[in-house]
Formats: structure tokens, sequence, C-alpha cells
């Protein structure tokens, strides 16, 4: 069963699914990101990761647009502890590589690098194949 956040104005911004041929939770996020709708949805997703006990997540940003700075303290000081706690071990991130996105999760990754395998992917494929080896 997948899961959609929406924004004010009725766009999807966020999904979340568990894909369990590959054991992994896969959310894909689109477009302009406030702090709420981050902390909404990555709240979202990390109730799929907690009812899976999923250790592997593949986030992927390639459809963000814009940077996502203003919920980077967020992410590290309370997203992550509860993330490791319902059983994330390794993040996969996708980025598209010339977006302002990159740049947050550049800034992310150096803020939460200490609590779990966490490495920045360009493309899918690449990422899934990183998660398939850390099961």
């Amino acid at each position: 069963m997948k899961t959609e956040i929406k924004n004010a104005f009725g766009k999807v911004i966020f999904t979340a699914e568990y894909d369990a041929a590959n054991r992994l939770v896969y959310n894909e996020w689109f477009g302009y990101q406030t702090r709420e709708g981050i902390i909404t949805a990555a709240n979202a997703g990390l109730e799929v990761i907690a009812r899976h006990r999923c250790p592997l997540l593949l986030n992927d940003n390639t459809a963000v647009l814009g940077p996502w700075d203003h919920a980077v303290d967020w992410i590290a000081q309370d997203w992550t502890p509860r993330a490791i706690a319902a059983g994330l071990t390794h993040f996969a991130h996708i980025v598209s590589p010339e977006s302002f996105a990159a740049l947050s999760a550049e800034a992310m990754a150096s803020g939460i690098a200490s609590s779990f395998q966490m490495r920045i992917f360009g493309n899918v494929p690449a990422a899934r194949a990183w998660l398939r080896a850390a099961r």
C-alpha cells in the first residue's frame, strides 16, 4: 500500500511504499518542499519503516525542486534517532547532481553520517545495488 502526502494545493509531494521483494522502503519526493511538508511526509515514511521494521531506505529526491535546508536540523536531531529506533540501518539518498536539493542532501549527510550507513547517489539503479549488497 502506497502512502501519499499532498500539499495545501492538492499536489502530491511525497509517496512511501514498502517493497517486499527487495525488503526496502521506497520514498519519492516531488516539487518544492516546505519545512512543514517535509516533517509531515518524513513522519509518514517513518511509519512505513517502523511497521515493517525495515533497515533499508531508498529516498528518491530526483523530482525535488529547490533546496530544503530549512529541515536539515530537524532531520538530524528528531527524525534520525526515531528512524534508528525503528530499525533503519542503511539510507540511500538519490539526488540530481545539478540541483540545489543536492546541496541540501550534502548538508544532511554531514549531520547524520555517524548515525547509520548513508550514501548519496545520482540514480536509482546504483542506490538499489548498494542496498541489495547491504541485505
